[in-house]
């Protein structure tokens, strides 16, 4: 099978598991903060894809978020978010998925995240279009009624911060500047499902600070290939990460810059 088809068969094989395993019964572990947990279907949903790469691609080097850190001698790596959202899975919420990209040294190569209780599927990157379960999104092309350019003011904007960083004006003041600036706010828990649902229009788009690879590289494949845009930029010390149409990720970027001190 080619790359898109195996991230597809990697992300619903990952995610059914750990649906499966959370059936069971599961109990989570905290890792930095109450709201920052880890179980064993997470470890064990990694553990699995990684089997399959080595198996699969095994010239690849493979990146996870629960530890996995392998270097490939072919220039390629692929970055795993076996369970993304585990506060909601734990807690019994369907907003939760596995999540899958492929870089190489040009940047990130394609995306693919799968929300099991949702039985959604979104893929796409720099050969392919966007899909959610098979069916091209034009969400920010030509026939996508204009959603590059609806300005961020008319645009629900998804977001997440920890209640912490709230307390942090270097953080705080470019959040709430961008926030502020969109019509509505979403907070729901999981940045890939998120950024799938802003690649077929569910959501407007989406900003939120110091992403891991595994958070980011999936949805921002993804929105890319559904004719968005996806931006970094840097205010007061910390990366901030957006996506959505060309208009609205301009004007977020321009929000979090007036919340720059000094």
């Amino acid at each position: 099978m080619d790359d898109y088809e195996l991230a597809e068969a990697l992300v619903r094989e990952a995610g059914t598991l750990a649906l499966m395993m959370r059936q069971g019964g599961l109990e989570g572990q905290r890792k930095t903060s109450v709201s920052d947990v880890v179980t064993a279907a997470d470890h064990a949903a990694e553990a699995y894809v990684l089997e399959q790469l080595q198996r699969c691609r095994p010239e690849d080097g493979i990146l996870g978020e629960e530890g996995t850190s392998i270097a490939g001698s072919s220039g390629r790596t692929w970055v795993i978010d076996p369970v993304d959202g585990t506060y909601n899975f734990l807690h019994g919420s369907t907003y939760w998925c596995s999540a899958i990209a492929l870089k190489d040294a040009s940047g990130v190569v394609l995306g693919a995240i799968f929300q099991p209780e949702e039985d959604k599927l979104w893929l796409g990157g720099l050969a392919r279009t966007a899909t959610l379960n098979g069916e091209r999104l034009s969400t920010f092309h030509s026939n996508g009624a204009g959603r590059s350019g609806t300005p961020l003011a008319e645009l629900g904007a998804a977001t997440y911060i920890h209640p912490g960083w709230l307390a942090d004006p270097m953080c705080a003041m470019p959040w709430h500047a961008a926030a502020t600036s969109a019509a509505a706010l979403r907070m729901l828990g999981s940045g890939s499902c998120d950024l799938g649902r802003v690649a077929d229009g569910q959501l407007g788009c989406w900003f939120q600070h110091s992403c891991p690879e595994w958070d980011w590289l999936p949805g921002k494949a993804i929105v890319r290939a559904a004719g968005g845009s996806a931006d970094t930029v840097r205010v007061n010390g910390l990366d901030w990460f957006m996506a959505g149409g060309s208009t609205a990720v301009r004007e977020l970027r321009e929000a979090l810059l007036s919340g720059s001190v000094g």
